[in-house]
Parts: structure tokens; C-alpha cells; sequence
């Protein structure tokens, strides 16, 4: 069992003592509730004061704003997940391959929605898991809405991993193709994660404008035709704008600015 911090247990334990029907209590009270020393009390209450944690109010202690803040962004990110499967589940049923949402978390990619295919050969996969964002087109078109300096900082001194002989492992080869992936606003991958499929994916943008998700189309390499791939990007694009809209962003994908992009491949 992984070892826990104890001063971040005790500090959990503090906040914790308001989920009761108690609004506000002392710092006599919690230390006694608690069984901490005056001392220990102190530094805890001092401690999430000064991280908006609580909010000190004369003698008596209650819970502070950044909870307030965090519960919200807790609250969107449960609306976010109804909302994609929702739409999601549409552009399944219009094209019978199995669609992702996913999130950028560092260099990975992680998936917070999928709706299966209706064929009896699908994919497998799965909300939760993660793959280098390098190797899939919901990857690729996050790492393209990047600023130009993060996206520098997470490339930094990185090896791009191969998890197919398809694999993009260049980076001067990346960079090429998310500067496609921002002209053309959608992204392709062929056998790069899985030699068994591909995908194309283009990107959600939230109310601020910013590539906060991307959704795919997932196919088996056994689907694959030309005129597919156009009615799949097609596709992919309607539900990643309808998505986005919902997010409320008035018209669909957009790309991120010029003062967004990487330096080009030739440039690196």
C-alpha cells in the first residue's frame, strides 16, 4: 500500500470536519474533534487560510473560496462527460465505428468518453486509459492547440515513444504534421497506436476559443477506404462542432491563433 503524507491526511481531516452540520467551528474544536495539539492545529489552520482552504472569520473557521472553484470545476467536468457521450453516441450511430473524446494530460492522452461500434469487430479500449498523444489523431490535434512555448516545454528533452512500426518517433516529423493538423482543423492517424486501425479526430473548443478535448472516429484497418476517411472527417468535424457548441462556443472549430503555433518542421 502506498505510503500517505501525513500532514496532507491531517489537513484532509480539517476540511473534512465541515461535511457535518456544523458551519463554522474554532480552533479549540477542531483540534480537540481531531485530537491534534494546539500547536499542530495552528499551522494546519494558519496553513489553509493562506490557501483559501477556509476562511477565518474573528475566532471561528469555515470552509474558504477555492473549494467553491474547485467544485465547479469538478461539477463541468461531470456536464463535459454527459454532454460528450451524448454527442458521442450520435455520431456513432451515423457512422457505426466507435467515437473517443479525449483530454491532454502532459504528453498523454486520455479518454473520457467512448461509445462502441456496432460492428462485430471493433476496438477495444476504454474510459480512463492513456496513450502517448503522439501516436493518435485526438493527440495530435490537442498537441497542435498548444501555445508554441508549452508545447516546447512538454517536447522538451522527450523521447517519442513507438508503439507500432507507424509510429511518429521524429520530432521535426510531428511538428510537420501538427502544422497540417492546424491548417486543415482535423487529424489523421493510420496504424500509429494499433497496426489494426486508424483514426481521424478534430477538436472541441470551449467558449474561450481553446482545443480544451478532441473527438475520433475509431476504425480496423479492414474498413479502411478513401471515401470513407472523407465521410468520417466529415463527420467527426459536425460532432466535434456541435460538442464545442454546447460548450458554448459560437461557431464551431477554429484554429488556434498564429501565436499559437510551433515553429514549423523546416524551423526546428
Amino acid at each position: 500500500m502506498p505510503r500517505l503524507v501525513p500532514a496532507v491526511s491531517r489537513a484532509a481531516d480539517v476540511l473534512e470536519l465541515f461535511l457535518g452540520p456544523r458551519a463554522e467551528l474554532t480552533a479549540g474544536e477542531i483540534g480537540e474533534r481531531l485530537g491534534l495539539p494546539r500547536s499542530t492545529t495552528h499551522e494546519l489552520l494558519t496553513t489553509l487560510v493562506s490557501r483559501r482552504y477556509l476562511d477565518r472569520r474573528g475566532n471561528t473557521y469555515r470552509l474558504g473560496p477555492i473549494l467553491l472553484e474547485l467544485g465547479s470545476r469538478y461539477r463541468q467536468r461531470l456536464e463535459f462527460s454527459t454532454e460528450a457521450d451524448a454527442v458521442a453516441r450520435r455520431v456513432a450511430a451515423q457512422c457505426g465505428e466507435t467515437v473517443h473524446v479525449g483530454i491532454l494530460d502532459g504528453l498523454d492522452v486520455v479518454y473520457v468518453s467512448k461509445i462502441d461500434s456496432t460492428h462485430p469487430v471493433r476496438l477495444i479500449s476504454a474510459v480512463g486509459r492513456r496513450l502517448p498523444a503522439h501516436c493518435t489523431a485526438v493527440g495530435k490535434v490537442l498537441l497542435a492547440g498548444l501555445p508554441a512555448e508549452e508545447l516546447s516545454t512538454r517536447l522538451k528533452g522527450r523521447k517519442l515513444a513507438a508503439l507500432t512500426e507507424a509510429s511518429i518517433t521524429s520530432r521535426q516529423a510531428l511538428l510537420a504534421q501538427l502544422d497540417e493538423v492546424r491548417a486543415k482543423g482535423v487529424a489523421h492517424e493510420r496504424s500509429e497506436s494499433n497496426p489494426d486501425a486508424g483514426c481521424v479526430a478534430a477538436p472541441i473548443v470551449d467558449a474561450d476559443g481553446e482545443w480544451v478535448a478532441a473527438m475520433s472516429i475509431s476504425i480496423p484497418t479492414s474498413r479502411h477506404s478513401e471515401a470513407a476517411w472523407v465521410r468520417w472527417e466529415e463527420l467527426v468535424r459536425q460532432g466535434a462542432a456541435e460538442l464545442s457548441a454546447r460548450l458554448g462556443h459560437a461557431t464551431g472549430t477554429a484554429s488556434p491563433s498564429a501565436g499559437n503555433a510551433e515553429p514549423t518542421a523546416s524551423g526546428a
